[in-house]
């Protein structure tokens, strides 16, 4: 038994300079893992209290005017183009000197700005039917520190204490 001990004892020696070549991977995944946790909680403080003040009221204002400007304009290009024919021949003529690759800008920021407002829209619409806060319904959750440093046994030790039993205990007899 002592000469096991002693080499157990070597491995751990071992192991400890190899370290010095070899990073921990556990310890280098906690690490990270407590990195990304603590950026995503810092992000996540911004959504804490929803600001409703005077400007953002006016910022969402101004958010909901291109699209009944972009429909009240194209039923205002028909009312003009019955009213003056001519007119809007000449100025659609001007249209024609524009180059391609403007249009396809002007394409972009139209389609980023409608997918943008659509996006919000679906996530508002999503976290309006939970009763969770939201930070939660951002996908942020707190911070939490490890307990022994292995990670995997941390990630299971929670998952038990959350109630999600993914694995059924094994029976002994």
């Amino acid at each position: 038994m002592g000469l096991i001990r002693d080499i157990l004892g070597m491995g751990k020696v071992v192991s400890g300079v190899a370290e010095v070549f070899i990073p921990n991977k556990t310890q280098a995944q906690t690490q990270a893992h407590l990195r990304a946790m603590g950026a995503q909680a810092q992000y996540s403080s911004e959504f804490l209290h929803m600001r409703t003040g005077f400007f953002d009221r006016m910022v969402d204002g101004l958010n909901r005017l291109p699209r009944p400007v972009m429909a009240l304009g194209t039923v205002g290009l028909f009312s003009y183009a019955m009213i003056d024919p001519n007119g809007f021949a000449m100025r659609m003529q001007g249209l024609d000197y524009v180059p391609d690759p403007l249009w396809w800008l002007l394409g972009a920021i139209v389609s980023f700005y409608f997918g943008a407002r659509e996006m919000h829209h679906f996530r508002q619409k999503r976290s309006t039917h939970r009763g969770e806060p939201l930070t939660q319904q951002l996908g942020f959750m707190p911070v939490q520190t490890p307990v022994d440093g292995n990670a995997a046994l941390d990630d299971w030790r929670l998952s038990q204490i959350d109630g999600d039993e993914t694995s059924t205990p094994v029976e002994t007899r």
